[in-house]
C-alpha cells in the first residue's frame, strides 16, 4: 500500500467520535480540515548561527536568500576543525582632527619626558615635536587661552516602571502571542546547536512573557531526532500542564543518520518507541496536527493508530509520508478494521471505503500511490469540500468514474484548488484522448494547479486548455504530444481575453521540445518576454543537462537559468532580466508555507517545507 492523505471531520453518528481532518499513509499523502487554522510560520532554516551544519538523509528546504525560484538548499558543509577562521577584515579609524584633556587630566607637570623624568611646565611639552607654530588642538592659536575641556553630560537616572507593568507586558495576549511567534524556530537548526534560545530568554524575563512565550515554545513541537523526543516527553511527563498547550506533533525531519547509531542500538535506548509515542500522545489532549514518516513506521503500533483516529477529538491532520512497507499496512489496516467507530453494518469493507466516508469535513486528501478504488471516492461524504486533492499513480482507478467523481461530485466539483493526476504512461495511463476531453471543460474556475502528466493531451485539446490558463498557475503536461505552436497559443496576446496567469509549466517529456526549438526565438515564446509571469518550466533531464552545458559556455544570458534536484529539473526565469515587473516570491495561500513551484505533495500543515516531506513534494 502506497500513501494516502486526507482530512476528516466527525462522523454523521451522534455517538461516534471525531476523526483527523487530514490523513496521510505511505507515500506522502495526507488529510486536512477546513476548519484547522493556520500556524505560524518559521523562518525558512530554522536555524541560527553555527559554524558546523550536519546533512541530513533527504533532507530538502527552501533557500530564502536567493531571489530566483526553485532555489534548494539539500546538503551543508561543515568545515573541519583545522580550518582556520578568518578574522574580520577592520578598517584603521582616521585620527580625529580635534581632542581634548580628558575630565581626569592631572596637570602638566604629571607628564613624562621620553619615559624619564617629568614635565617641568606647560613650555616643555609644547616644545616637543615642533608644535610651536601648530599648537595644541585645545588651546586658541589667537589669544594663547587654553580652552576649557567640555563638561561631562549629567546622567539621568530613568525610573524602573514595577514588575507587570511595562509597555510589552501591558499588549493584548494574542498581540504578544504573534510577537513572540516570530522568534520561534520549528525547523530544526543545523547540527546540535541550542534552538529558540530567544525564547528561553523570553521564559526568563518576566512572569507576564514567561506565560506567553510556554504557549509558543509547545505550540509546535519539532523532532529531529530521539533524543529531543525523550527529554521532550520526560519534561511533559513531569508537567502535564505542558501537553496541553501542543497543537502539532512534527517528525517531518526526525532521523538516525548522524548519531552513530545502528538500528539496533536504537532499538535498545528505547528513546522513541510505539509504547513511548503512545505515552505522548496521551499528553496531547489538544493535538491537532501530526506529522509522521516512513523512519518512524516501526515505531507505529496499533494502539498509536487508534490513539489519533479515535483518541484526540481535536486531531485535524495526520500525515504518514512515505510509510509502505507490509507491516506498516497490516498495523493499519488492523486498527481501522476492528472496534468503533468503524465496525458498523452499513460501512463497507474496504478500508479506504471505511475511512474516507466518516470524514465529512474533509479538505485535503493525498492518496498518492495507494489502493484506493473507485468506490472508495464515491464513499467521500457529500458534505466534504476538498481544496487539494492528490491521486497521482493510482493504478486502482477507472477513468470513467474518476471523471464522473470530479465533475459531479459535490465534495469536489466547485471547491478544487489543487489536483494531480500525474502517472508514468509507460505504466499505467489513467486518461486517454477520450477522457481528457470529458475533464476538461467541466473543471472548475478555483483550480490553481492541475498536473495531467502522463495523460493523453494532444493538439486537439489545446482550445480547452487555453480557458484554463486564465487561472491556473501550475500546468503539468508531461508526456503531453502538443507542438511548440501549440505552447505558444497559452501566450498569445488577445485584447478580447484576459492574459495567461501560468507561472509554472510542466513540460518534460514532451517530444517536440528540443534544445532548438526552445531558442529559436522566432518561433517559441516560452523564453520571451511575452510568457511572463511564467517563471518555471520542467524539462526531462535529457534537455536540462544540454541547458546546463550551454549555460557554462554562453557568454551573454538569455535570462534563465538551470537548477534541479533528484530527478527533477527546472529552467528558471532570472528577476533581473525583467526589472519592471514585480518580484513575485512564489507565496500562494493554497501551497501552505512553500514557494517553490511543482509541488507533488500536499502539504498538511502551514510552514515551511523542509526534512523528508521536501523530499517528497520537490526531489522525486
Amino acid at each position: 500500500m502506497a500513501s494516502p492523505t486526507t482530512a476528516t471531520g466527525t462522523s454523521p453518528s451522534s455517538n461516534s467520535k471525531p476523526i483527523l481532518p487530514r490523513f496521510t499513509i505511505p507515500c506522502g499523502d495526507h488529510f486536512h480540515s477546513r476548519d484547522s487554522s493556520p500556524s505560524s510560520c518559521d523562518t525558512p532554516d530554522g536555524s541560527r548561527s553555527s559554524s558546523r551544519r550536519r546533512p541530513s538523509f533527504g533532507s530538502i528546504k527552501e533557500d530564502a536568500d536567493d531571489d530566483i525560484a526553485q532555489s534548494f538548499v539539500d546538503t551543508h558543509h561543515a568545515p573541519s576543525p583545522k580550518e582556520p577562521c578568518k578574522p574580520a577584515h577592520r578598517e584603521m579609524q582616521p585620527s580625529p582632527d580635534f581632542c581634548c584633556p580628558c575630565g581626569g587630566f592631572l596637570g602638566w607637570k604629571q607628564i613624562r619626558l621620553g619615559g624619564k623624568s617629568l614635565s617641568r611646565s606647560y613650555g616643555d611639552l609644547r616644545n616637543i615635536g615642533n608644535m610651536q607654530a601648530k599648537g595644541w588642538a585645545w588651546e586658541d592659536t589667537e589669544t594663547g587661552r587654553e580652552l576649557m575641556p567640555p563638561q561631562a553630560p549629567a546622567v539621568v537616572e530613568l525610573s524602573q516602571p514595577p514588575p507587570g507593568t511595562s509597555a510589552l507586558e501591558k499588549l493584548p495576549p494574542e498581540v504578544l502571542d504573534q510577537i513572540i511567534s516570530n522568534l520561534a524556530l520549528d525547523l530544526p537548526p543545523n547540527g546540535y546547536t541550542p534552538r529558540n534560545v530567544d525564547l528561553i530568554s523570553c521564559l526568563l524575563t518576566s512572569h507576564t512573557l514567561h506565560a506567553a512565550t510556554l504557549g509558543v515554545l509547545y505550540r509546535n513541537m519539532t523532532f529531529p531526532h530521539s533524543i529531543i523526543f525523550s527529554k521532550a516527553l520526560n519534561h511533559m511527563s513531569q508537567y502535564p500542564a505542558l501537553g496541553t498547550l501542543v497543537r502539532r506533533l512534527d517528525f517531518s525531519h526526525f532521523t538516525s543518520v548522524g548519531l552513530g547509531r545502528t538500528k539496533q542500538m536504537n532499538a535498545e535506548i528505547q528513546n522513541l518507541t510505539s509504547r513511548t509515542l503512545l505515552k505522548c500522545l496521551d499528553l496531547l489532549p489538544n493535538l491537532k496536527e501530526c506529522l509522521l514518516q516512513e523512519h518512524l513506521e516501526g515505531d507505529l503500533s496499533v494502539e498509536v493508530i487508534r490513539k489519533l483516529f479515535m483518541g484526540l477529538p481535536n486531531l485535524r491532520a495526520v500525515d504518514f509520508c512515505g510509510c509502505s512497507t507490509q507491516a506498516f499496512s497490516q498495523v493499519f489496516t488492523e486498527a481501522l478494521s476492528a472496534g468503533p467507530p468503524f465496525a458498523h453494518d452499513t460501512i463497507p469493507a474496504p478500508m479506504f471505503d471505511q475511512l474516507l466516508s466518516r470524514l465529512i469535513n474533509l479538505t485535503h486528501l493525498d492518496l498518492t500511490h495507494t489502493q484506493v478504488n473507485d468506490s472508495a471516492l464515491a464513499a467521500i461524504p457529500e458534505t466534504a469540500r476538498i481544496s487539494h486533492l492528490g491521486l497521482s499513480r493510482c493504478t486502482r482507478l477507472r477513468s470513467s468514474a474518476l471523471i464522473e467523481f470530479l465533475t459531479t461530485h459535490p465534495a469536489v466539483c466547485d471547491s478544487l484548488v489543487y489536483l494531480n493526476l500525474l502517472n508514468d504512461p509507460t505504466r499505467f495511463r489513467l486518461l486517454e484522448e477520450e477522457d481528457v476531453s470529458a475533464l476538461l471543460p467541466k473543471l472548475p474556475s478555483t483550480l490553481r494547479s492541475m498536473n495531467l502528466g502522463g495523460a493523453k493531451v494532444t493538439s486537439e485539446h489545446v482550445s480547452l486548455l487555453i480557458p484554463l490558463t486564465k487561472h491556473l498557475h501550475e500546468l503539468g503536461l508531461s508526456s503531453a504530444e502538443l507542438s511548440v505552436k501549440d505552447v505558444n497559443s497559452f501566450f498569445a496576446k488577445d485584447e478580447n481575453a484576459a492574459p495567461s496567469t501560468l507561472c509554472y509549466l510542466d513540460l518534460a517529456k514532451v517530444p517536440q521540445m528540443t534544445i532548438g526549438a526552445i531558442f529559436n526565438t522566432s518561433s517559441c515564446l516560452l523564453l520571451s518576454e511575452q510568457s511572463y509571469p511564467l517563471q518555471v518550466i520542467e524539462f526531462s533531464d535529457k534537455i536540462i543537462t544540454p541547458l546546463r552545458e550551454r549555460a557554462k559556455t554562453q557568454r551573454v544570458s538569455v535570462g534563465w537559468t538551470v537548477r534541479d534536484l533528484g530527478r527533477r529539473g527546472w529552467y528558471v526565469r532570472d528577476p533581473a532580466s525583467l526589472p519592471n515587473e514585480p518580484l513575485d516570491d512564489g507565496y500562494r495561500y493554497w501551497k501552505m508555507g512553500a514557494r517553490w513551484w511543482g509541488m507533488r505533495k500536499i502539504p498538511m500543515a502551514v510552514g515551511d517545507v523542509g526534512g523528508i516531506y521536501g523530499h517528497y513534494m520537490f526531489k522525486k
